[in-house]
């Protein structure tokens, strides 16, 4: 037995919860086993990304906190009226003088990062994923959505489905022989550790927080979904090899004959649930031998293929939309809800009409390694299946089953009431923007990315007549064990312009070129603070955390209404890392306020954007219009023959 340790930390996301939780830690060579929760969690690290995880990375430092104070003030600035203001500015500086309990917490996130792998991504991942009660579709799972496969009907999607397993199956064999590349940024050198975590894992529904097991002993299964039915299917063979695209189409047919019959109660419905009314019923049907068994098989699943039935056809202009929000939650109890277990890390989608994507769980996966999955998903599609079938008998897929009673029903028919108001309130609209692509501000030496950023902020204040707290996210991966930063807008330098904008006596005085290049958004100063570990928002949420944890009450500083303005996050935004033409969607982060992600390629770029439409204020549709018409008046400003 041993308490947590540094090797502990330095491959599991658990870290702080072992200490926190006092639970026993058995190391076994470089095997490390956590026996107290339910499930267990075991992981091995591969050879090859163990130099990742020990050596090339650097620990992620703790920003100054002079730095965060002023960073925190000139984001509330054109947020509050000046006496507010004043006020706050203040309560900082009393937060923060010498001697005072800003310093004082500071000394304690120093000293946590001396001893553990990453000072703030497990309280991170606790605190926004975890312990967040909001449902996991819409709310938390961001779905990508891929380009239209060319083919429509059953018999082609089972044959793209057996492809897409086997280049999943691939992708895990490349790391466990540790023969997938370490990643890069400006070049350095990228923590890889999310990577063997995708796959066996899943969270798990608790009262008050939940928590992910990932299964060390690595299955030899994943979970396919089809009218509601739960199958687990054997994916190796007895010796240890993967089975052939063949093989695994066989085996799908086999399922398909299985689970015609679509009069089944939709078992996944109840993990879109609320997750304290989730964890209730979870605890409810595990008591149940044969429920517990099932539900077992799913969570301890490679990852989960969702087998979608046909949906009502559409216009080719909403037809995007559609496809991402089934994507994102299945379209509803009478569509294709219930072929999902939301709880899963990886859920892979395919449809009859040639539709397909993924949905993922953010506790344990995010946005850069799963668009290397994709990117891999998409290259080995391109080639032909390299092995022949043995003729060798495979078992039958084994059908999972569940014990229904009176109390599972009604908890069944609540989640399905809940999942139908949630979907019917969320507003997603997709659009390709085809005018023109991120090539367009690279010939004017602007970054891209910064373009459409401020080209989303000045179609929001066109739309609203304000400014907003907005976030975009960047990863922390060139750390050991980071995540995620919120990248803040620079609001006043993109108010500033947004004024400028359509006032006719600046644009006459200033030739609209040289107005958008000296716009100081182009060099977007938040995402070169982040990459150096500087970022504003984590280091707030650790120094109210560490206040928490060393016993005090909540510094005041984090109980102004100024700080629940500057966290209010009306624009969500999100870029896709992807060289294909995927979009992701996610929901809002807040009831008044957008999501919106884009991917940009060289000739066009893709938006979503979503909205809940019990706001009267925010409208999907109307921002949609709003920013193309934006788009093509700054490239009016670029190109003023255009």
């Amino acid at each position: 037995m041993a308490g947590p340790c540094e090797f502990w930390t330095s491959i599991c996301s658990w870290c702080d919860s072992a200490a926190k939780y006092g639970g026993p830690v058995l190391l076994t060579g470089r095997r490390v086993l956590f026996p107290n929760r339910l499930g267990c969690v075991h992981f091995q690290v591969p050879q090859r990304l163990d130099a990742c995880f020990f050596s090339s990375v650097p620990s992620q430092p703790v920003p100054p906190l002079a730095q965060t104070l002023q960073g925190y003030l000139k984001a509330l600035e054109p947020l509050l009226p000046p006496q507010e203001l004043s006020h706050t500015r203040r309560m900082v500086q009393e937060f923060g003088r010498s001697g005072g309990l800003g310093p004082q917490l500071q000394e304690g996130l120093e000293r946590r990062a001396m001893l553990t792998k990453n000072w703030i991504s497990p309280s991170w991942v606790q605190w926004a994923y975890l312990e967040s009660r909001q449902p996991l579709p819409v709310h938390s799972s961001p779905a990508i959505s891929l380009p239209r496969r060319d083919y429509n009907g059953w018999r082609s999607q089972l044959v793209f489905a057996s492809k897409l397993i086997a280049a999943v199956l691939d992708f895990k064999a490349k790391i466990n022989t540790g023969q997938l590349p370490v990643e890069h940024m400006r070049g350095k050198p990228l923590c890889m550790e999310l990577y063997p975590l995708l796959f066996s894992s899943c969270r798990i529904p608790g009262p008050k927080h939940d928590y992910v097991t990932h299964h060390r002993r690595s299955p030899t299964h994943i979970t396919v979904v089809r009218n509601y039915q739960f199958f687990q299917l054997e994916v190796y063979n007895s010796d240890g090899s993967r089975l052939t695209e063949s093989q695994i189409h066989s085996q799908l047919l086999r399922i398909r004959s299985q689970s015609w019959k679509t009069d089944k109660e939709p078992m996944g419905i109840l993990t879109s649930e609320h997750r304290h009314t989730w964890g209730q019923a979870y605890n409810r049907l595990l008591t149940d031998k044969l429920n517990r068994e099932s539900v077992r098989m799913i969570e301890t699943g490679l990852f989960s293929l969702c087998l979608d039935s046909p949906v009502m056809r559409i216009s080719d202009e909403k037809y995007a939309s559609r496809k991402a929000a089934q994507v994102l939650h299945g379209g509803g109890t009478f569509s294709n809800s219930g072929n999902r277990w939301f709880d899963k890390t990886l859920q892979f989608v395919v449809g009859e009409d040639g539709s397909w994507g993924l949905l993922y769980e953010q506790a344990t996966a995010e946005g850069p390694p799963i668009a290397t999955l994709l990117h891999h998903i998409l290259d080995y599609c391109e080639k032909p299946d390299p092995k022949r079938a043995p003729l060798v008998p495979l078992p039958m897929p084994k059908k999972l089953y569940f014990h229904i009673d009176r109390e599972i029903k009604r908890d069944i028919e609540h989640a399905k009431q809940n999942l139908d108001i949630l979907i019917n309130d969320l507003d997603v609209n997709v659009f390709n923007f085809k005018r023109f692509g991120k090539e367009l501000p690279k010939q004017h030496r602007l970054s891209p990315h910064s373009f459409i950023q401020v080209a989303m902020q000045l179609a929001y204040y066109r739309v609203h007549n304000e400014v907003c707290a907005t976030c975009d996210m960047v990863s922390q991966r060139m750390f050991r064990g980071g995540r995620t930063e919120f990248v803040r807008s620079p609001i006043n330098q993109t108010l500033r312009f947004i004024l400028a904008f359509d006032d006719a006596s600046l644009s006459s005085q200033t030739p609209p070129p040289l107005m958008l290049k000296a716009c100081p958004l182009r060099f977007w100063f938040s995402p070169a603070q982040a990459f150096k570990g500087h970022g504003i928002d984590r280091h707030l949420l650790g120094l109210k955390l560490q206040a928490i944890e060393e016993g005090y009450s909540i510094p005041k500083v984090f109980m102004d209404t100024a700080y629940g303005v500057a966290t209010h996050w009306k624009l969500r935004t999100g870029q896709v890392p992807a060289n294909t033409d995927s979009v992701m969607c996610f929901g809002p982060l807040v009831p008044d306020g957008y999501a919106i992600c884009y991917n940009p390629q060289a000739d066009h770029v893709h938006f979503s954007i979503t909205a809940f439409n019990c706001c009267e204020e925010t409208n999907a549709e109307k921002l949609a219009l709003t920013l193309k018409d934006t788009l093509c008046r700054l490239q009016e400003l670029l190109q003023p023959t255009v």
